[in-house]
């Protein structure tokens, strides 16, 4: 599962450290070297010409720095190394350097989308001690974006719905999902979500566990709910299927395994 080493300590404030691990990225892809996925140390990112310098604070793992940089330029003297987008490492790197990947995305991420105050167009400058950007002209802070979406699975007796969102990249079945708007709860997405999707009213929700989700900057909240009543009426731009799977049916392909979805999925699938 995609989720922070418990290793890991978060830091705010840079260090010097001679042997860091650098995340380096272009917009959402991590620079890393073709033979092992491994990240460049030192040497590499001199002969690459990446200057770690101004790079941000991501935190110690397991008591080694960690820092992350952005580069405005894709292009690699050396064919040694090249980017690979997140999804693409699923299953392919180390779980917690995926996860640390994606909270070091997220911060670079905050980094070039707040160069400027969005108030007043002064250029922003780091506060101290914290994760902020603050505007030195007008006082408006900026913290790193997270933006927090529910996931629900619905329980009718011993069958739980599951649906094909139309714009998933995996085309597999899975809970519904959704963010939330301005001014809800996440019980009350959750009720909005379920009617808007498929037309279905729910009770008895129940938190089942949460996700850092860095595409670019979700936090997936997931549940189990009980079917209240009403027939499946699916929203055809968001959703292409929706179905119950019981005990006896043929059940669709777990969700990717780093997906809080797939947890969600297989705590529920009928054990043979």
């Amino acid at each position: 599962m995609l989720q922070t080493p418990a290793s890991f300590t978060a830091l705010t404030t840079p260090q010097a450290h001679a042997d860091a691990l650098t995340f380096v990225f272009h917009g959402n892809r991590l620079l890393l070297r073709s033979a092992d996925l491994a990240l460049p140390d030192a040497a590499a990112l001199a002969a690459l010409g990446v200057e770690p310098a101004g790079a941000h604070p991501v935190g110690l793992w397991d008591g080694r720095y960690c820092q992350a940089l952005a580069l405005a330029d894709d292009a690699l003297a050396d064919p040694g190394y090249a980017f690979h987008g997140l999804r693409a490492l699923f299953g392919a790197v180390d779980d917690g350097l995926l996860g640390l990947a994606g909270r070091a995305n997220q911060i670079v991420e905050w980094a070039r989308t707040h160069r400027y105050c969005g108030a007043c167009a002064t250029p922003m400058a780091l506060a101290p001690g914290e994760r902020c950007y603050q505007c030195p002209a007008c006082g408006m802070a900026a913290y790193p974006r997270i933006s927090p979406a529910m996931m629900v699975l619905i329980r009718k007796g011993d069958a739980v719905l599951l649906a094909l969102h139309t714009a998933s990249p995996s085309k597999r079945y899975s809970p519904l999902a959704g963010f939330l708007e301005a001014g809800e709860s996440i019980e009350e997405a959750v009720h909005r979500e379920v009617m808007e999707e498929v037309g279905l009213r729910v009770h008895n929700l129940e938190y089942f566990m949460s996700q850092s989700w860095p595409f670019p900057h979700s936090l997936m909240i997931a549940f189990t709910a009980d079917y209240l009543d009403g027939e499946i009426r699916v929203d055809e731009d968001e959703i292409a299927e929706a179905r119950w799977f019981g005990p006896v049916d043929e059940w669709p392909e777990s969700p990717s395994a780093v997906s809080i979805s797939a947890l969600l999925v297989d705590a529920h699938r009928p054990r043979r």
